[in-house]
């Protein structure tokens, strides 16, 4: 854990040297989550949002990192016979984009993200022992630019990670495991 948080670190530090232009701003949106994977139960979608700040690191004409650092809070709703059980977890996320400007208002984003349990509750009562502390995921996206500071955007987190607290040992158990599922619209606001 460690090493991935230095080699990040590392990275993005070789990034802003190297850069031609940095902006920083910020960004909130709605959040749609769910969790994949669970053949035990059905899990549906729970709204909630997301909030938080970026830098956009120029690296050449077309193509920036984009590091965030994000308040996120997910969960699913989840069936178990006849009852419905909200289980809600927040998360502070760490994602890590690469963003191409296919047009100037026009940009398609990818990259890892890490993300950081805060908190995880069903019906009000705590369940974090629950889950697993740290969460790793992939980020696909699209984002519209309407001027040099405003722009929206959309983005679906596709989770990589059991984030229950037991241990998948064989590839079926690693499929059934629940895993986050998130697609974001935000706004954002550059500097």
């Amino acid at each position: 854990m460690k090493k991935i948080i230095l080699s990040a670190i590392a990275i993005m530090a070789f990034a802003f040297s190297n850069a031609q232009e940095t902006r920083f701003g910020i960004k909130g949106g709605l959040n749609i989550t769910s969790f994949a994977g669970g053949n035990y139960y059905d899990a549906n979608s729970l709204v909630g949002f997301q909030i938080g700040g970026f830098a956009e690191i120029k690296v050449i004409e077309r193509l920036s990192i984009q590091p965030e650092l994000l308040f996120s809070t997910q969960g699913a709703k989840l069936e178990f016979g006849n009852r419905d059980f909200d289980t809600k977890l927040n998360y502070i996320n760490v994602p890590v984009l690469a963003k191409f400007y296919v047009t100037k208002q026009f940009t398609v984003e990818a990259g890892p993200q890490l993300g950081f349990l805060v908190s995880a509750k069903s019906e009000g009562e705590d369940v974090k022992d629950g889950f697993k502390s740290v969460d790793t995921g992939f980020n696909f996206g699209v984002g519209y630019n309407f001027t040099d500071n405003f722009s929206v955007g959309a983005r679906y987190t596709v989770g990589l990670s059991n984030i229950a607290d037991n241990d998948a040992d064989t590839w079926d158990e690693y499929y059934d495991s629940p895993k986050n599922s998130v697609l974001a619209i935000t706004a954002a606001y550059k500097f």
